[in-house]
C-alpha cells in the first residue's frame, strides 16, 4: 500500500483535530472526513496529537505572540508541532509540508504564518519546550482540573495515572472460553507469528496492534477484542444456567457475549442508543450467541420490564471514561469538570431503577471505565445508604473495587451489590 504524502496526512489530522477542538467525536470526526487508503496514516497523526495535545498547546501559546483566531490554522500547526516533537521525520521535511498542506485544509494565505512559527519553534526548541513544561497542562497533556482531582484521589499514584492515559493502549484479546482453551489459542498466534501473552483468565495481550482480519479465528468467534479489565465483569457477576440476566446499558455488546460464554442464561441487552444496540446484535451472531436485544432506557423499567424479576442484573454505567483516555484522547479535552456530577446523577437514577427489578437474593454488578470517585465508590456508597436491602460483596483481588490504568488494563470500578 502506497504511503500518502506527509502533506495530505497533515492536513487530513488538522482536520480531524480541528473538528475536535469545535466539540466533535474524534471517532465522528474521523468517519465524516477520512476514508480510503490515507485514512491509517491521518488516524495515527490525529490520536497522537489529542493524546499529547498539551505539549503543543503550550507550546504555541509561548510562540504565538497573539492568539490564532482560525481554527484550521492552529490544528494544523498543533498537528505539526506534534510531529516535530516526535521526531519521526526530518524537522524541514515537516515544515515544508505543512506549508504545503495549508491549500488542503483552504487557509493557503497562512503559509508565511504556518512556516514562520514552525521555523520559530525549531530555533528556540529546548527554552519552548521548557517553558510548556513548566505548566502542569503542558507537562501531563491533561486539563488542570483533571489532574488536580487524580491527584487528590490517588496521591501516591497521580502521575502514573496521568502518564498511562497518555500512552499507546494494549491490544488485548478475550478468549472464548467455549471455543478454545486460552493456551491452546497462545499456541496458534505463536504458530502464526504473532508475539502474544496471557494477562488474565481468558485475556491475551498482543506485542503489537492487528487488524482483526489477521487474528486466527476471529471470523469463527474464537477470540474478541476486549480489555482486561473489561473482561472481570462476566466473572464477577457469577451467571449460571437457566438464570434470567439483565445487561443494562449493553452497547456495543463485549461484555453481553462474555456472560453468554460463561453460561446458557436467558439474557435481555438493553441501550437507549438503537445505533450502537445494533452492533449488540451483530457480535453475538459472529460469536454463535443469542440473546434479546431491545432499544430502551434502562432508568424506565415500566416501559420494558415485563414485571419477572431478574437473577442477575449488569449496569455498565454511562461515565466519564476517564480510565480509558489513551484509547478515546478526545474525551480528556471535551469533558468539562461539571460532567461528573451529571455522570453521578444519570448512575445514581440508574441504579435505582434497576434495584427494583432484581430478585430476592440476585446480585447486581455495578461498572464504569472511569478513575475519579465521584463517580464510583461515592455513587455505590451513596445508593447503600438510601438501600436497606442491599449489601456490598467483597470481590476478590479487586480490593475496593477501582482499577487504574496500567500496561496491561485500562482504568475500571467494580462493585458487586446484593439484595438482602
Amino acid at each position: 500500500m502506497l504511503t500518502p504524502p506527509l502533506s495530505q496526512t497533515l492536513a487530513g489530522a488538522s482536520r480531524v483535530v480541528a473538528r475536535v477542538l469545535a466539540g466533535a467525536s474524534l471517532t465522528a470526526a474521523l468517519d465524516e472526513d477520512v476514508r480510503g487508503a490515507s485514512r491509517p496514516a491521518v488516524q495515527d497523526l490525529a490520536y497522537g496529537t489529542l493524546r499529547d495535545y498539551g505539549g503543543p498547546e503550550a507550546v504555541l501559546a509561548a510562540l504565538a505572540r497573539n492568539p490564532i483566531p482560525d481554527r484550521a490554522v492552529r490544528a494544523l500547526l498543533l498537528v505539526a508541532l506534534h510531529e516535530l516533537r516526535h521526531g519521526r521525520r526530518a524537522p524541514h521535511t515537516v515544515v515544508d509540508e505543512a506549508v504545503t498542506a495549508t491549500a488542503a485544509v483552504g487557509v493557503g494565505a497562512a503559509r508565511g504564518l504556518v512556516n514562520g512559527v514552525l521555523r520559530n519553534y525549531l530555533r528556540r526548541r529546548e527554552s519552548l519546550e521548557a517553558e510548556a513544561r513548566r505548566s502542569e497542562p503542558g507537562r501531563w497533556s491533561h486539563p488542570q482540573w483533571w489532574i488536580d482531582r487524580v491527584r487528590r484521589a490517588y496521591p501516591d499514584r497521580w502521575q502514573d495515572v496521568l502518564e498511562t492515559g497518555n500512552a499507546h493502549p494494549p491490544m488485548t484479546l478475550r478468549v472464548n472460553r467455549r471455543k478454545s482453551p486460552v493456551e491452546a489459542y497462545l499456541a496458534r498466534l505463536v504458530a502464526e507469528g504473532i508475539e502474544a501473552r496471557r494477562v488474565g483468565e481468558f485475556a491475551v495481550q498482543l506485542a503489537r496492534p492487528l487488524g482483526v482480519d489477521r487474528l486466527p479465528g476471529f471470523v469463527a468467534g474464537e477470540v474478541s477484542v476486549q480489555d482486561a479489565a473489561a473482561q472481570l465483569a462476566a466473572p464477577f457477576l457469577d451467571v449460571q444456567d437457566g438464570m434470567r440476566v439483565l445487561d443494562a446499558c449493553a452497547a456495543p455488546g463485549g461484555k453481553t457475549a462474555h456472560v453468554l460464554e460463561f453460561a446458557d442464561a436467558n439474557l435481555l441487552a438493553i441501550d437507549r442508543d438503537a445505533q450502537r444496540a445494533a452492533r449488540i446484535g451483530a457480535n453475538l451472531s459472529r460469536l454463535g450467541l443469542k440473546a434479546v436485544v431491545r432499544v430502551a432506557d434502562a432508568g424506565e423499567p415500566g416501559i420494558w420490564w415485563d414485571g419477572r424479576p431478574f437473577d442477575r442484573v449488569l449496569l455498565d454505567a454511562p461515565c466519564s471514561a476517564s480510565g480509558v483516555v489513551r484509547r478515546h484522547p478526545d474525551i480528556k479535552w471535551l469533558r468539562r469538570e461539571h460532567d461528573l456530577a451529571a455522570f453521578a446523577r444519570e448512575q445514581s437514577r440508574l441504579l435505582g431503577a434497576l434495584w427494583q427489578v432484581l430478585g430476592r437474593d440476585g446480585k447486581l454488578l455495578y461498572t464504569t471505565c472511569s478513575v475519579f470517585p465521584e463517580e464510583n465508590g461515592s455513587v455505590v456508597d451513596g445508593f447503600l445508604a438510601r438501600q436497606s436491602d442491599a449489601r456490598r460483596m467483597p470481590l476478590p483481588a479487586c480490593g475496593d473495587g477501582q482499577l487504574l490504568p496500567d500496561g496491561e488494563h485500562d482504568g475500571f470500578f467494580y462493585a458487586l451489590l446484593q439484595r438482602a
